[in-house]
């Protein structure tokens, strides 16, 4: 039986696998279905305790199918001080005549924009991904990682800051992954395939969307 998207616990023995999707509230927080995060201490606090100062218009927008390990945290734009003068210490957030007097800095500091993590993309335990930042499709962040710069698809990377570990499949592979996109099939498809998502090499899993008319223009 395909999993239900729309239950919060998608491991009824297990409270510390949530899926996304059904637990955000938050409008500045976008998940694709399946996409899950899993913590032993409180998967059901990722909203407050693993997006971290989003106190401005930008989103975290995650796809579908993520694997987020416990202690992956996203720092959004608020996080952000201003570093155009001589002090980087934020005057304004703590009201008053503080505020009136500053508060034209921090509306004109520019923004990094949205964080958008791509489709089935895996985060080690304890990884960071900094405000602004773009994660293709497939793309693996170990553990410990922080991300301060855009991951092309299928890519691994590593490290504080994250570095290049190794790109997972030759270009020609990774874009018949990107027009497979087999995150976009139908669940029951998905399902039906999912040995050989796991298993397969790019080619099958490009037949499979060919023979279904399911690649991406």
């Amino acid at each position: 039986m395909t999993p239900d998207p729309t239950v919060l616990h998608p491991l009824p023995a297990h409270d510390r696998v949530v899926f996304l999707k059904p637990l955000v509230s938050s409008p500045k927080i976008v998940v694709g279905e399946y996409a899950y995060y899993d913590d032993p201490d409180g998967a059901t606090g990722f909203e407050h305790h693993n997006v971290l100062y989003a106190y401005g218009p930008e989103r975290l927008v995650i796809g579908k199918y993520c694997a987020i390990a416990a202690g992956t945290r996203f720092l959004m734009a608020g996080a952000e001080h201003p570093t155009m003068g001589v002090s980087t210490f934020p005057f304004t957030m703590f009201g008053g005549e503080w505020a009136k007097r500053t508060l034209d800095i921090v509306t004109g500091m520019p923004s990094r924009g949205d964080t958008v993590v791509g489709n089935d993309v895996w985060f080690g335990h304890r990884s960071t991904v900094m405000p602004g930042v773009r994660i293709g499709d497939g793309a693996i962040i170990a553990a410990g990682a922080v991300v301060t710069a855009d991951v092309p698809p299928y890519t691994i990377v590593g490290g504080n800051p994250a570095r290049l570990i190794r790109q997972r499949f030759d270009d020609v592979d990774i874009d018949r992954l990107l027009h497979a996109a087999w995150w976009d099939w139908p669940a029951e498809l998905v399902t039906e395939h999912a040995h050989t998502i796991m298993a397969g090499i790019p080619a099958d899993i490009a037949r499979i969307a060919t023979d279904h008319g399911l690649e991406a223009v």
